[in-house]
């Protein structure tokens, strides 16, 4: 029998009952549409994170310090007096692969404009800051080594602090604020950056020297953190090893000390690591959804079993008429795979129209996964044939004079 009279007959027969094929592809058409969105949402996160990590700068390289425990008692690292600047004097000059380094101290305090405030944190960090996280300044100018050493009460403002204590739309450059008690002067602003997935805002800073930090506000001798940037993307892994084998140096642990009083880590790792979490949770997602398929599997064997039961006499009557067992197989095997196909299509589309729904409401971009269109198509076709060649194969081996006098 040719493909064509196959493929008309197993449609015919599908009309005959519409709304029980409709109710057998519920099955496949949830678990595709499930899938599909599972992996779109995946991908989009996946995407969206890298953005958000490129907008800090791929080859950053952060240095900080690591709880300890003291006497039973955990230190906060914001505690911690272990890191000075001549381990930032130390990464500049021997690290062959790092371009800039910048102490980092932060400070929160209220900061007050008029008759506007807002919680403020303060960034402490050298003429290099701005940089090594990829920042732009959009008005005004940024701090001077001149300023920096000298303890400077100048900043750059972020634009949440700005929406916050400006709220009328006035230019911040050259307006004094109050951090605290200290008097500053605002010089410039910096692009906006937005938020990352965690929903941290990159743009409620303020940025200052770090001498005014320490001196002025803090009156500490010590630093919190150490920002590097690697000399290139490709150059950031051979960076990460030479920072760490400085520091171990300059805080004098041993190279197989696995507690040392810090920890060094770059973006691109994070990335790596947020890449692996994210696959591992859309791959035990799309699993959960993948059951719904081998149900909608079930659904169609057990439904094509009925069919081969309410279509016996048709069975022994195309078998008297000349059809032969391979016919009679091949034609249930259709009609599965048909049906099979039918609510793949569907799912897909569903889960199309879920994805942008959903990802659209979030505020994040789509990304059409055609890996995860074609495997769905491959999936219900494969589930057609291996679900409908029990019934077929039960259809296709019946006695065509047993069949005829089936009632």
């Amino acid at each position: 029998m040719k493909l064509k009279n196959l493929i008309k007959i197993a449609w015919n027969a599908l009309l005959l009952n519409k709304k029980r094929a409709i109710l057998t592809m519920l099955g496949i058409i949830i678990g595709i549409s499930s899938v599909v969105l599972m992996v779109s949402l995946g991908q989009s996160s996946t995407a969206i994170i890298g953005n958000q990590f490129s907008g800090l700068g791929t080859n950053l390289i952060i240095v900080s310090n690591v709880r300890k425990d003291v006497m039973g008692v955990m230190v906060g690292t914001e505690n911690m007096k272990n890191m000075k600047l001549k381990d930032v004097e130390a990464i500049r000059k021997r690290a062959r692969h790092i371009a800039k380094a910048t102490p980092c101290v932060t400070a929160m305090e209220q900061i007050v404009s008029g008759s506007h405030n807002c919680p403020g944190i303060m960034m402490g960090a050298n003429v290099d800051y701005l940089n090594i996280s990829n920042s732009r300044i959009e008005k005004g100018r940024a701090f001077t080594l001149q300023e920096e050493e000298t303890a400077a009460k100048v900043c750059i403002l972020g634009q949440t602090v700005i929406k916050s204590l400006f709220p009328n739309g006035e230019n911040p450059v050259g307006k004094e604020v109050r951090f605290g008690k200290i008097p500053m002067t605002v010089i410039g602003t910096i692009a906006e950056k937005g938020k990352n997935m965690t929903g941290d805002d990159y743009d409620d800073i303020i940025i200052a020297p770090y001498t005014t930090v320490q001196k002025r506000l803090l009156n500490i001798d010590y630093i919190h953190m150490i920002m590097a940037s690697a000399t290139s993307e490709e150059a950031t892994e051979d960076a990460v090893k030479e920072a760490k084998s400085i520091m171990l140096q300059m805080h004098k642990f041993n190279a197989d000390d696995d507690k040392p009083d810090f920890e060094v880590t770059s973006l691109t790792q994070m990335l790596s690591i947020m890449g692996t979490i994210m696959a591992v949770l859309s791959a035990f997602l799309v699993a959960i959804a993948a059951i719904s398929l081998i149900v909608g599997g079930i659904g169609i064997m057990n439904i094509m079993y009925v069919t081969v039961t309410e279509r016996t006499r048709e069975i022994g009557l195309r078998r008297s008429l000349g059809a032969k067992n391979n016919d009679i197989l091949l034609q249930f095997l259709f009609e599965s795979a048909i049906l099979s196909l039918t609510g793949g299509v569907i799912g897909v589309i569903v889960g199309l129209l879920l994805s942008v729904l959903i990802l659209f409401a979030l505020g994040m971009g789509f990304i059409a996964s055609i890996t995860a269109v074609v495997i769905s198509f491959a999936v219900c076709a494969t589930i057609g044939v291996f679900f409908g060649w029990y019934p077929a194969k039960k259809a296709a081996a019946l006695d065509p004079i047993v069949a005829l006098r089936y009632e």
